[in-house]
């Protein structure tokens, strides 16, 4: 393919979605005048698709794409420089469209579509390359931000040594579960016995049996969340003298930053889970996103839980070991919305069980609500598929 022309379309995927498929010798995107005066957004796009179709030209050309006549004026200008060119009539607006059909009409010029439905690309004229070809693209997690001018920071957990613990998560899950409801305490007494001392961070810990809350009051060893704890193998060396002291040992460093962490046992537990249910490409936890792209310190960012990709589907998962409110799902709905598009899905996992009115904003919202009653019964894992194998 010599020349590939684009309707410039607000959700990112549907802008390289084909140059990625068919990697042409140029793009060119008809789009709107503030596309041409936002160098940032055209320069991200360069960027990815320099990175996933190499050696790939992109061009820009404007056009009011509310504005039937200069979208086919753009389109005309377009074929006069690059005669042997098709289009891609998957994004754009409703005027794009309809000058398309003006053009491709006058031209005889090849188009397509890509439908998300069935995941195939389809001839809409004159096009046969693309009939009923279907889309093999499998992208990664950071695809799906890279392509939408954001960019991903390291969280706090590495991903790349998740491999290690894997055995762990269901058995750590299954501590939280026994002792739901203490939760908040537990982990409370361990952000407080395992406190740095003069900056020093230690695996050894040594504290009193009681200790006081950021309130005031007393949180007190839970002796039976402990040996569960050794049991599985996240500490070791425990000693308890009721009443007067506690000492024990965290297995290393990363276990010791998730026993300090609330949020961390469903995130690994909803994380594996993804990886369990063989039905992801690829699958993160903690994903923090950049939306200004270039990793500035100010910049605004937002941490995913867990974020999986199925072909060119992206999946966001917020989790929530307390009670989910309708700010999350918001905040989920805005970020599914900027980095996903229409392809995307979203979902909430809670270990509470969600309220009528708050189950009924996530339906307005399209977003999956996983509750406690799912994680009681094992289901998460067929949610979880059920969301992969979801019509796009």
């Amino acid at each position: 393919m010599e020349t590939l022309i684009e309707l410039f379309d607000e959700r990112p995927l549907e802008n390289v979605l084909s140059t990625q498929v068919f990697t042409p010798e140029r793009t060119v995107f008809i789009c709107p005048p503030e596309i041409m005066r936002a160098e940032r957004e055209r320069r991200a796009v360069r960027s990815y698709l320099a990175s996933k179709a190499p050696g790939s030209e992109t061009v820009f050309e404007s056009a009011d794409m509310y504005d039937a006549k200069d979208v086919l004026r753009a389109l005309e200008a377009a074929c006069e420089k690059y005669p042997s060119c098709v289009l891609d009539i998957t994004g754009g607006t409703d005027a794009a469209l309809f000058a398309s059909g003006v053009f491709c009409a006058r031209r005889n010029v090849p188009a397509f579509t890509y439908s998300r439905r069935s995941g195939c690309f389809y001839s809409i004229n004159n096009a046969p390359f693309g009939e009923k070809r279907e889309c093999d693209l499998r992208l990664s997690v950071e695809d799906c931000f890279l392509m939408a001018g954001g960019a991903v920071k390291r969280g706090r957990v590495d991903n790349a040594v998740l491999g290690k613990y894997l055995k762990f998560f269901d058995p750590f899950f299954g501590v939280y579960m026994r002792f739901r409801r203490e939760w908040t305490s537990i982990v409370n007494y361990m952000q407080r016995v395992s406190a740095p001392v003069n900056g020093e961070i230690s695996l050894s810990v040594r504290g009193a049996y009681s200790v006081k809350s950021e309130r005031g009051g007393l949180i007190r060893a839970n002796e039976g969340a402990l040996e569960e704890l050794r049991r599985i193998g996240f500490i070791k060396n425990v000693e308890i003298v009721p009443g007067e002291s506690v000492s024990f040992r965290f297995r290393d460093a990363q276990i010791r930053t998730w026993l300090r962490d609330i949020g961390s046992v469903l995130e690994t537990y909803v994380y594996k889970a993804c990886l369990d249910t063989g039905a992801f490409d690829d699958v993160c936890t903690s994903v923090v996103v950049d939306w200004e792209g270039d990793l500035k310190q100010n910049n605004v960012t937002n941490e995913l839980d867990v974020m999986a990709t199925k072909g060119v589907m992206p999946v966001f998962i917020s989790c929530k070991t307390g009670d989910l409110k309708t700010e999350a799902l918001n905040e989920l709905a805005i970020l599914r919305d900027r980095f996903g598009g229409r392809s995307a899905k979203a979902a909430c996992v809670t270990c509470t069980k969600c309220q009528s009115i708050t189950r009924h904003r996530a339906s307005e919202l399209n977003i999956t609500v996983i509750d406690i009653d799912d994680l009681r019964k094992n289901r998460l894992h067929e949610r979880l598929r059920a969301l992969a194998e979801a019509e796009k």
